[in-house]
């Protein structure tokens, strides 16, 4: 017998995906960007990489007790505005700027980045139906 409290699978695979797993992939990815490209590109990638690692901080700051520091409200409540959607697909996005630069590197890094956000779409539309 099914509990009519028990939650949908693919709503709690967005909510694992988007807490612990995009940030990080994207992470990732910015950084190989940053290591093999040049110029501009270089730059975008940075950030994203900076960005991306402020965000997995704030994930984990309860784990590591620092959800008490002067940084972690305002940064967590960005980081769930929008159903926790926004700051994934806005650091998505500044990421595709840095693949449309000339100085980019490695095609597949944008393959992949393309895999990722539609995987992401893809389980965000599901859950919706």
């Amino acid at each position: 017998m099914e509990s009519a409290f028990q939650p949908d699978p693919l709503l709690m695979a967005l909510i694992f995906a988007k807490r612990f797993i995009y940030l990080e992939v994207l992470f990732g990815l910015a950084l190989l960007r940053l290591v093999l490209a040049k110029g501009r590109s270089r730059l975008v990638a940075g950030l994203v990489a900076a960005l991306c690692a402020l965000f997995i901080l704030v994930t984990f700051a309860p784990a590591l007790g620092l959800q008490t520091n002067e940084y972690y409200p305002p940064l967590a409540r960005l980081l769930a505005a929008g159903q926790g959607l926004r700051v994934p697909l806005a650091l998505s996005a500044l990421f595709f700027v840095s693949a449309i630069l000339p100085s980019r590197a490695r095609r597949w890094i944008d393959v992949a980045h393309i895999a990722l956000l539609a995987g992401f779409l893809g389980l965000w539309a599901a859950t919706l139906g």
